[in-house]
């Protein structure tokens, strides 16, 4: 019972990796609002309907199983003792990277296509004025977290400016990584490492020259 119950799961990720992939590469080569759901189970070798099991809406193909969710950072932030909310935040992100690295070797996949697939989902989100404003409703929750917790370090509420600036910056740069230019020329999602302490120093200068002003 246990064997089949773990088949049964392997194929349903097997299926759903499938029907992702074929979104994914029909998004790019003729759009998103121009791809039907139809032509993407064609693409899958699968129903419809299956489709729509896996995921309910045409958007869920991009949003679904996104790794950096808020539950995972506001456990982060709340095992902090003596670090910064821009310390834990970094450390929070290299570790859901390395899992996503390590989940990508794997799977057998080249981990190189697999950061492609990420890029290339990114892109697709951005070039899009709906999906790019779920983008941004879904982020608002990781901002919020990042500007309690730097409201709790320099003794600000978290609805105050500076907190919610830094909180902003620090969400948005860690977005746009991935459509930059130096983003586009990594091949695994933990050679963002450089790049995430780059968008956390920025943040780091900006809190450290709004408290020095008188």
């Amino acid at each position: 019972m246990i064997a089949s119950d773990g088949r049964r799961e392997r194929k349903k990720a097997e299926t759903r990796t499938r029907i992702r992939e074929a979104a994914l590469d029909l998004f790019a080569s003729q759009g998103y609002r121009e791809t039907t759901i139809a032509q993407i189970a064609a693409r899958a070798d699968v129903a419809t309907r299956t489709v729509t099991l896996h995921f309910p809406a045409k958007d869920d193909l991009l949003f679904a199983d996104d790794p950096f969710t808020p539950e995972s950072l506001e456990a982060r932030l709340r095992a902090r003792k003596a670090e910064s909310t821009l310390d834990a935040v970094g450390d929070w992100m290299r570790a859901t990277m390395r899992e996503l690295d390590a989940r990508d070797h794997g799977s057998g996949v080249d981990p190189a296509h697999l950061w492609q697939r990420r890029a290339l989902r990114a892109g697709l989100l951005m070039a899009d004025d709906d999906l790019r404003g779920r983008a941004r409703a879904g982020y608002r929750d990781l901002e919020l977290l990042i500007a309690a917790g730097i409201g709790e370090d320099i003794g600000l509420p978290a609805d105050a400016l500076l907190p919610r600036l830094a909180a902003v910056t620090v969400v948005t740069g860690l977005r746009e990584i991935y459509v930059t230019r130096e983003g586009r020329a990594r091949s695994a999602t933990s050679e963002l490492s450089d790049l995430v302490d780059e968008v956390l120093a920025f943040a780091r200068a900006g809190l450290r020259d709004r408290s020095a002003t008188p």
